[in-house]
């Protein structure tokens, strides 16, 4: 499974909401799995000061370090460009070359595409609504 960045930051956030138990109950459900570029977009957006107020610098990097801890590190063995916004082909890219079954996002572009070379694209309203395998 694939969990694209804005949910990972939904988690952090707003721990009770739709995102984060779709997160979690990803969770259950596998391995999440990243690349390096997923994993630095991710860190990225959590140093941004807009977030000063919600979450503390110490804790979203803590975050970032449980993580770590959580997902695996996929290297990219196919770049693909079929997304809207081409920033959003580094989670197809993760998803074909980690053989995910899922992409979990809540970004449209995304969604769009569902199902990608039988890869399932689902929001996690959805994806809260599927059963596990």
């Amino acid at each position: 499974m694939v969990i694209d960045s804005n949910l990972w930051v939904s988690r952090l956030l707003m721990p009770g909401g739709t995102a984060a138990r779709a997160v979690d109950h990803g969770l259950s459900w596998g391995v999440p799995l990243v690349s390096e570029a997923t994993l630095a977009e991710l860190s990225d957006v959590l140093s941004r000061d807009r977030f000063d107020r919600y979450v503390t610098r110490t804790d979203r990097q803590h975050f970032l370090r449980l993580l770590g801890g959580v997902v695996r590190v996929v290297p990219i063995t196919q770049r693909i460009v079929a997304c809207r916004d081409p920033r959003d082909d580094r989670f197809l890219d993760v998803a074909l070359s980690g053989e995910a079954h899922l992409i979990l996002s809540g970004d449209r572009d995304l969604l769009e595409l569902h199902p990608f070379h039988g890869i399932e694209i689902l929001s996690p309203a959805d994806f809260l609504r599927r059963p596990l395998d």
